[in-house]
């Protein structure tokens, strides 16, 4: 979420409140927080049921923990404000990881990753275009901006195809657990952070003299760190919750880890940034949107995953960046359609069609994979 949305009325009791959300549907789900919660760690009852509460319980929370992300960095200037907000952007989703490395749960993080990417540049923009894009005969964007997002994701998927390229040159299979597909995993890794903490210098750097007007929050200083806190904690507490779930949920119905990663808990960790890529979109500022959508892909490709490389290495959980041939080939798609798309700075509502119609493809296929994958 950000400051530019309109936030929808609440009863006085609830602006007093550390927590405050931008959207009354995710001002109602924070009740599934303290649920959640019972659920897990005192009745607990059907495994499906507590994986749906807690699912329903972090959406809510991610909303919390960036709109007080926000709100922290209008206090810090532009440049730590940038770099609070550059680093934090998909904080749940990662935390939502970690949580399910330490219990074992490779696949489902790598497939939650792939499927963060997938999700962000079909569902996320292609919602955003279509509604934004209803009922005007188009709408304009950035050219440049988007040209920047399109190679740094050109970068992820180089990063993602060249070690299944190594396995089979050197193995003749996807052959995961090798010392030398993870040593690889590492280098690659930590060349994507620094691309990306460059693209953050490079970004504050271009605009750092073109202002220095900064824009502080109602909240106060101490409120967001008080918000941000609780919602680290309280989204930590729901995903252990959610990850202990995971393999009766799968059984329960019938799904691959596959599915479960790369469609269901993709989307759990991205909700909120949803709603504020589309509610922007609606109000025709459609360079926001899809700063929000892909630049949170590039995020995901370009920090998240290699933080989860290196942190399964701390582990001795390793995690190499070997994802399956279908996750690659879904990321390489969804690229090459946005890339098209954004490439004349402009977007019709047919073309959100276009967009959403190839996540269905992807996520019908995903959906028959059968399991194991690997």
């Amino acid at each position: 979420m950000t400051k530019d949305s309109h936030p929808v009325a609440a009863p006085s009791w609830w602006a007093k409140f550390p927590l405050k959300t931008s959207h009354a549907f995710l001002n109602w789900l924070l009740l599934f927080v303290p649920v959640g919660l019972f659920l897990g760690f005192v009745w607990k009852p059907s495994p499906l049921i507590i994986f749906a509460v807690a699912a329903l319980g972090i959406i809510p929370l991610a909303g919390v923990l960036g709109e007080a992300t926000e709100d922290l960095a209008s206090y810090l200037g532009q440049g730590l404000g940038g770099l609070l907000n550059a680093t934090m952007g998909n904080a749940t989703e990662l935390i939502i990881a970690i949580f399910a490395l330490r219990a074992g749960h490779v696949e489902v993080v790598k497939a939650s990753l792939s499927g963060s990417i997938i999700g962000n540049i079909l569902l996320v923009l292609g919602l955003s275009v279509l509604i934004g894009g209803w009922g005007r005969e188009r709408q304009r964007f950035s050219r440049q901006a988007a040209a920047v997002n399109s190679t740094m994701m050109f970068i992820a998927v180089v990063a993602l195809v060249i070690p299944a390229v190594f396995a089979w040159s050197v193995f003749g299979q996807l052959k995961e657990h090798d010392t030398l597909i993870e040593n690889m995993s590492l280098w690659t890794s930590g060349v994507l952070i620094l691309v990306y903490l460059l693209s953050l210098l490079f970004s504050f750097g271009t605009h750092a003299s073109k202002s220095n007007e900064t824009h502080k929050s109602e909240r106060s200083m101490s409120s967001a760190l008080i918000a941000l806190g609780l919602a680290t904690v309280l989204i930590g507490a729901l995903s252990e919750i959610l990850v202990a779930q995971i393999d009766a949920t799968k059984q329960a119905l019938g799904l691959s880890e596959l599915f479960l990663g790369v469609i269901v808990i993709a989307i759990i960790g991205n909700a909120a940034e949803h709603a504020a890529a589309i509610f922007f979109a609606a109000e025709d500022k459609m360079d926001l949107s899809l700063a929000i959508a892909i630049g949170s892909s590039v995020q995901i490709a370009l920090l998240v995953a290699p933080l989860l490389v290196f942190y399964s290495w701390m582990i001795h959980k390793p995690m190499s960046l070997l994802f399956v041939p279908l996750e690659m080939t879904g990321i390489a798609l969804a690229v090459l359609i946005m890339d098209m798309i954004s490439s004349d700075g402009e977007t019709t509502w047919f073309e959100g069609v276009q967009l959403l119609a190839v996540y269905v493809i992807l996520a019908v296929a995903f959906y028959f994979v059968p399991t194991p994958v690997h």
